[in-house]
């Protein structure tokens, strides 16, 4: 990752952040700060960016894994909501109200409980106090949360933009220096192309051998069925000539990728991540796709950004045009998903003995 010329004159301040984050760290490791231990397994997912690595699939992953043996709770901040406190999402939140990523989980796994808190320790406790039934917590976006020690605390960080070639925030991405990689008891590389080959592997494996990484594991996006997001809509074809791809996600490099693939021109319409669409943006949308020359068109979202458009009046300004979601789900490369699922097996098996 090369740093521009701008960012370069806010070198300081990355010095800055990275001592305070630095010395935060070391009150937390020598006790000064408090990390809640809880009697129940907990499994954390983040990651040392700001955002686009791909956690909630890989929570979605370990909700179809563990779901049918364990009673899963989920727990996020529920980011951008405009609630506060505890909350248990169910089917007929808003993304407004728990955040997109937590309902869109909700939605996927109605038998697991999801629920939104800003403060992760009291979260838990409020799970527990309410449904004492859950013997598993995964803990989505936690790994700079260390108020809250969890037995299995796993990195994730991108192909595209691996953290050894990221910058401490404001220069780069990283929220903290790349030595808070050695908290974690995993690492997960995520958003793999299709075609791995062994020497990528060995690319990474060893620009992260002088972190002491002992699980490494690859992993890369699966897309399934294009969904409408209306009932109106129902796809006539596989591909199309021109495709508008319109998102509010951080890193929208592999979705691209996969289009490319499907159509002849595609047009891209970025938002920040986690952007609230207004009638005004769907509108210009709305204006962009009737001014695409012929019929073979259509309009593609994610499924996070799905969640971000179901109020009335947003889907009202789209009931007339060929828009669709595209759910995804994490496949691990080569042999890594036998050992990714050995460990977290054995963390819970192990887990299980030390608290009976």
């Amino acid at each position: 990752m090369n740093i521009s010329p701008f960012r370069f004159l806010l070198f300081p301040f990355c010095l800055l952040f990275a001592f305070i984050t630095l010395v935060r760290n070391k009150f937390f490791d020598w006790g000064i700060l408090p990390s809640a231990r809880f009697s129940i397994p907990i499994i954390s997912l983040g990651n040392l960016s700001s955002g686009g690595t791909g956690k909630t699939p890989h929570v979605e992953y370990l909700a179809s894994l563990l779901g049918n043996k364990y009673k899963i709770a989920v727990l996020s901040r529920g980011y951008k909501r405009k609630t506060r406190g505890f909350l248990i999402a169910n089917n007929k939140h808003k993304a407004s109200q728990v955040g997109d990523e937590p309902l869109q989980i909700c939605l996927k796994f109605p038998e697991i409980i999801v629920a939104v808190h800003e403060n992760r320790s009291k979260g838990i406790k409020e799970i527990m106090k309410r449904h004492p039934e859950v013997n598993l917590i995964i803990l989505d976006d936690a790994f700079q949360h260390r108020y809250v020690k969890p037995g299995l605390n796993i990195l994730l960080t991108e192909y595209y933009k691996p953290f050894f070639r990221n910058y401490i925030l404001p220069c780069g991405d990283l929220r903290e220096p790349k030595s808070g990689v050695k908290r974690a008891h995993a690492l997960i590389i995520t958003k793999t192309p299709d075609v791995f080959s062994p020497l990528d592997r060995r690319f990474f494996l060893r620009n992260l051998s002088k972190y002491g990484l002992k699980n490494v594991f690859f992993s890369r996006i699966e897309y399934g069925d294009w969904i409408p997001l209306n009932w109106q809509c129902q796809p006539s074809e596989k591909s199309f000539k021109t495709i508008i791809l319109c998102t509010g996600i951080a890193n929208t490099t592999s979705i691209e990728e996969y289009l490319k693939r499907r159509c002849d021109e595609l047009l891209i319409k970025r938002f920040p991540d986690h952007y609230q669409f207004s009638v005004a943006d769907l509108m210009d949308l709305k204006k962009q796709f009737r001014d695409i020359f012929g019929k073979s068109k259509a309009i593609i979202i994610t499924e996070k950004d799905a969640m971000r458009l179901q109020e009335k009046k947003l889907m009202d300004e789209l009931k007339d045009l060929p828009i669709f979601y595209i759910p995804i789900k994490i496949v691990f490369q080569n042999g890594d998903q036998i050992n990714f699922e050995k460990l977290i097996t054995s963390y819970l098996s192990e887990n299980q003995l030390l608290s009976a």
